[in-house]
């Protein structure tokens, strides 16, 4: 019988981006401001992307290692002229995302599209972008934020729904592509995190369903998850934080859950 060799101890390796570039989208507010912040944290010069100049400036201000750049992912040719001058890029969040609740029979079409362009086709064009220098470092974590739509579908949010689960698609085909070069992708399934992007849901909500703004988060958020409460973007940012970690280097092509039991059903 072959005894299996002991496993020696390994210390807990703190995340250190010292030398290390990462650019995250939607970074004005909400998960995205508190991911470009605790990167920065860590030491990395982070690119933050978001169409507002305004957020980004402030953003900066608090974190001298904050590099604003105002683009609009919905533009592909403004968004390709605004990272001309970032390809040097070792971490990538794919964060920046909106949405818009509607029955089928009345989604606007140009809605579903404009959803599509910037958190499907943005993410693409972001990720063909930056694996050339991951590639060539030997290294590089590029981590989508998904949702837990991007694993169960929920009615009146067809563009959402579609675009998150096109982007554990995405992530899927980069992870496979990147392994051999160091390089991982992962994405994260929040459930409804503490956002202004969750905050103006709940008046779509309240009108879609015909109830009173002040029942939405209770009877329609936090209805399927086991754990009653909005969760912090600065708990999406730790999970963030540790797939940049040189630990993780062995996660990759998978998607993990932050959502309070949600897909447990």
């Amino acid at each position: 019988m072959t005894t299996p060799h002991p496993v020696s101890p390994q210390p807990v390796v703190a995340l250190d981006l010292r030398g290390r570039t990462a650019m995250v989208t939607g970074a004005g507010s909400g998960i995205g401001r508190s991911v470009a912040a605790r990167l920065a944290a860590a030491g990395a010069r982070v690119v933050a992307l978001d169409r507002d100049t305004e957020p980004l400036e402030s953003l900066a201000k608090e974190h001298p290692d904050v590099v604003p750049l105002v683009a609009d992912l919905s533009d592909a040719e403004n968004l390709d002229a605004a990272l001309a001058g970032h390809l040097d890029i070792d971490v990538l969040v794919n964060n920046a995302g909106l949405q818009h609740v509607a029955a089928l029979e009345e989604f606007p079409p140009e809605r579903f599209a404009y959803i599509q362009a910037v958190m499907v086709e943005a993410p693409f064009r972001l990720v063909r972008a930056v694996l050339p220098h991951m590639y060539a470092g030997g290294w590089g974590r590029i981590v989508n934020i998904s949702s837990v739509h991007g694993l169960r579908a929920s009615p009146f949010k067809a563009a959402y729904v579609t675009a998150k689960h096109a982007l554990e698609g995405l992530s899927k085909t980069v992870a496979l592509e990147g392994a051999p070069h160091g390089v991982t992708a992962n994405c994260i399934n929040p459930a409804y995190v503490r956002t202004p992007l969750v905050e103006n849901q709940i008046i779509d909500q309240a009108r879609t369903h015909g109830i009173d703004e002040s029942e939405v988060v209770e009877k329609i958020m936090l209805t399927s998850a086991a754990i009653k409460r909005l969760i912090e973007p600065a708990e999406v940012a730790e999970l963030v934080a540790y797939l940049c970690t040189d630990v993780a280097g062995f996660i990759t092509g998978t998607s993990l859950s932050i959502d309070g039991g949600w897909t447990a059903h």
